[in-house]
């Protein structure tokens, strides 16, 4: 935004708190679908080898779906752990540049580490 009276660039603080709450928001609720997909992804690799599961045991399974689980959980670890580190980064930005905020800290929702990096 431009200073109609110095020429210079203002900048609103109050407009960037809000996107910075905006992101922070959309990235917590997307970590938490992420998370939830994992869970059935888990689920559903633990139903698929449950000895209720297996109808006969002379049966040949051709398409094991397990390792198609196994990529796409491993696939939405990283991605966890990515949008984890994005939002720890934008609150740490924020902080830094407006001080130890309290209230800042307080909003910081709790990330699960996955091990990747």
């Amino acid at each position: 935004m431009q200073n109609a009276t110095g020429g210079g660039a203002l900048v609103r603080s109050d407009d960037r708190d809000d996107n910075d709450r905006s992101i922070a928001s959309n990235l917590v609720t997307l970590i938490g679908l992420v998370q939830a997909n994992m869970k059935l992804i888990e689920s559903a690799i633990a139903g698929e080898s449950s000895p209720a599961n297996q109808e006969a045991a002379n049966v040949i399974v051709l398409d094991d779906v397990t390792p198609r689980y196994a990529k796409a959980h491993a696939a939405l670890s990283t991605c966890s752990a990515n949008l984890g580190l994005a939002l720890h980064l934008l609150l740490d930005t924020r902080t830094s540049k407006h001080g130890t905020d309290a209230s800042a800290e307080g909003a910081r929702p709790p990330v699960r580490s996955t091990g990747c990096a």
